[in-house]
């Protein structure tokens, strides 16, 4: 009998689910919810970085788009083997004793404190500050040593800490925190213990400083320096953590009935979107794979032998068993990829949305087909004038930090800044270095990673960004001085947690065996251009001038 299984796969903006054979991965069928109450900007407010969704949002996207798919495919239900999902991270909310999200109880329905935290949030810039500053000074292991030695706003005991001083009534609610990927994983699962549930070895070793070597989570004491509050909850939650080829639990019957899948079906212990799409990706020793979206995502992994006792600095953690099991995953990017491009595109979008598209002269039919061509052609024009745009043209400088830094050493308390600006400078300018800038940006993690050692042989992009705007991934490759391989996958990362799914399934043996048979192909491959990189080389000495100017000497 065929077996089929489902990758879930929750981004930023959406969650997808595809079917996949576990015979030659092809995709059966794909579904994508939009979150309604995140696309109205509920519980958020940009102007402090504060990004809160509801995990409403995520439980309505998990039974239409799985429903979906096995409603598209035709296939049995008996036939779907195992499912896996993958989410952002750091990405955590607080659930009560009876492991439900306070935002579905009375009283804590609106309150974004209560809501999931999501990655990009960045209200607990001075938590993690103080994090930092306590694991070199308390006397005992240096928590962040795995980390890259920095943490970072974006990262569990950060977040937890900033809500709990915030918000008396989510502080005596919450007994117990899960992040994104184990929560929705809980959810589908028939083990309802919170303390032995399967907690991700991702999630817990890249964000919540998590290591074998000292026992598990941070030691009591450190957190109740912080906060008393985080010395009990550490009770609260585990010790040990588990890889995604295992089994997280069935499905249970509750949502079996939902999906109209049977509880034969295994689901698997849940990872990151980034992890997952590495393996979607088919990465390799020595090999980078650049996660490109909203933010990136830059995953390798390494053997044992290969790293042995390199603990790389700057970086977003070294974890063993994340990524691949059985070797070390490591973790870096940056905080906006996409998301510079999504900003410059609001800032011209501007006169349109509030001029344009209120207008009384234009009839609301009309209306809608200018804005889906805008849309439509928006990005596409500006790359296509930008690309056209001769290096002899002065182009400004830009830094990618519109969201602060998250790799090489994570800051996010910095700032963008331009530089070269004139009145001869029109939007395509402007595009072009900000293009540039998500490149530098890239370059500088690059450079960090074989600075201390690690080797790069190829790099793979997978994501929008690799596959629709041949422009950015020439510049990368340019400024990278390294050929880049395009994922042919539109869902590398549900690809991948499906991958994990057939694993845990019993179909696999392993994740390598696995994403050999059933990863994605590749459609495309960027070389430098001699002539390009040159110039790009010097460009991006003006990058690193004006980085080091901004964080040295601005004080933001």
């Amino acid at each position: 009998m065929k077996t089929y299984v489902i990758g879930l796969d929750y981004g930023s903006d959406s969650v997808r689910a595809v079917l996949i054979d576990t015979q030659n991965g092809a995709e059966l069928a794909s579904e994508v919810y939009w979150y309604p109450r995140w696309k109205e900007q509920k519980y958020c407010n940009s102007s402090i970085n504060l990004f809160r969704q509801h995990p409403l949002d995520h439980i309505e996207g998990l039974e239409h788009t799985i429903t979906s798919v096995v409603s598209q495919s035709g296939i049995r239900p008996e036939t779907v083997a195992g499912i896996c999902i993958d989410t952002t991270g750091s990405s955590p909310l607080p659930l009560n004793k009876e492991g439900v999200p306070l935002a579905l109880l009375d009283g804590f329905t609106e309150n974004p404190n209560a809501m999931m935290v999501l990655w990009k949030d960045h209200t607990s810039v001075k938590e993690a500050n103080e994090i930092n500053k306590l694991s070199r000074s308390w006397g005992g292991d240096d928590f962040t040593k795995y980390e890259g030695g920095i943490y970072s706003s974006e990262w569990f005991w950060a977040k937890i800490l900033h809500i709990v001083r915030e918000d008396k009534a989510v502080k005596e609610a919450a007994y117990t925190w899960m992040e994104h990927c184990d929560f929705i994983t809980y959810l589908l699962a028939n083990n309802k213990d919170l303390i032995t549930f399967k907690r991700s070895r991702c999630a817990a070793g890249h964000k919540a400083m998590w290591n074998e070597s000292w026992g598990g989570l941070p030691a009591s004491e450190f957190l109740s320096k912080l906060d008393p509050y985080l010395g009990e909850l550490r009770g609260n939650l585990y010790d040990d953590t588990f890889t995604s080829n295992e089994i997280a639990g069935n499905l249970n019957e509750e949502w079996a009935k939902k999906l109209g899948l049977s509880t034969t079906c295994v689901i698997a212990v849940g990872t990151f979107d980034a992890h997952s799409g590495a393996v979607g990706a088919k990465v390799d020793n020595n090999t980078l794979v650049r996660v490109m979206g909203t933010s990136t995502c830059d995953i390798m992994v390494s053997s044992y032998e290969t790293l042995g006792d390199i603990c790389v600095k700057g970086i977003c953690g070294q974890v063993d068993g994340s990524v691949i099991p059985g070797m070390i995953g490591l973790e870096a990017g940056q905080s906006a990829f996409g998301d510079v491009l999504a900003w410059f595109k609001d800032i011209l979008n501007w006169p349109i949305d509030n001029l344009v598209m209120t207008s009384g002269v234009l009839s609301i039919d009309l209306k809608q087909k200018l804005q889906y061509e805008i849309d439509a052609k928006f990005i596409r024009t500006l790359a296509e004038q930008a690309e056209n745009i001769p290096h002899s043209v002065a182009i400004p400088m830009a830094l990618d930090w519109v969201n602060g830094r998250r790799t090489p050493d994570a800051n996010q308390e910095l700032k963008s800044a331009f530089t070269g600006v004139s009145l001869g400078t029109k939007a395509p300018h402007i595009f072009k270095a900000l293009v540039n800038a998500i490149c530098f940006g890239s370059k500088m993690i690059v450079d960090r990673f074989e600075s201390e050692g690690v080797i790069i042989e190829s790099v793979i992009g997978i994501g929008g960004v690799a596959r629709k705007s041949p422009f950015i991934m020439q510049t990368l490759a340019n400024v990278l001085n390294k050929p880049i391989k395009v994922a042919e996958s539109d869902q590398a990362p549900a690809l991948g947690a499906a991958i994990y799914a057939a694993v845990a399934a019993g179909i696999y043996k392993d994740v390598i065996e696995a994403s050999k048979v059933m990863g994605s192909d590749f459609e495309a491959e960027y070389y430098p251009k001699a002539n390009e990189v040159e110039t790009y080389a010097a460009l991006m000495d003006d990058y690193k001038k004006l980085a080091d100017f901004v964080e040295n000497k601005i004080k933001n």
